[in-house]
């Protein structure tokens, strides 16, 4: 599994990259007013690539979130699996502790953000 720091590390390169070039660019524009399209154009080429790395950026956090949720959820089903098998009274307890935990504080949960059908 790949992980994310190295994704951040790369796109803030990137962006740094591409705002340096649009910078240039800007120079470029100032020089060579004949080529003012052409510069325009460029320009909003790289833009859309700062887009794009801040969307990648917002999807790698979701994706930590969502991963952490499947975790903790998990958990919850293993122990109380466990604590069935063990004949505690209540086992499904864990279970509902993990859901009420999610209903507690939606805005620590993956889907919170998202879509609430599922897709």
């Amino acid at each position: 599994m790949a992980d994310p720091r190295t994704y951040r590390i790369a796109l803030e390169e990137i962006t740094a990259r591409n705002q340096t070039a649009r910078h240039m660019i800007a120079g470029f524009a100032a020089d060579m007013p004949a080529l003012a399209e052409f510069w325009r154009n460029l320009d909003a080429a790289l833009a859309g690539n700062l887009a794009l790395s801040a969307e990648v950026t917002h999807l790698t956090v979701e994706l930590a979130a969502a991963r952490l949720d499947k975790a903790n959820l998990l958990a919850a089903v293993r122990a109380t699996l466990a604590a069935y098998a063990d004949g505690e009274t209540d086992p499904l307890w864990y279970l509902r502790d993990e859901l009420h935990a999610r209903q507690s504080h939606p805005h620590l949960h993956a889907e919170s953000g998202g879509d609430t059908d599922g897709t």
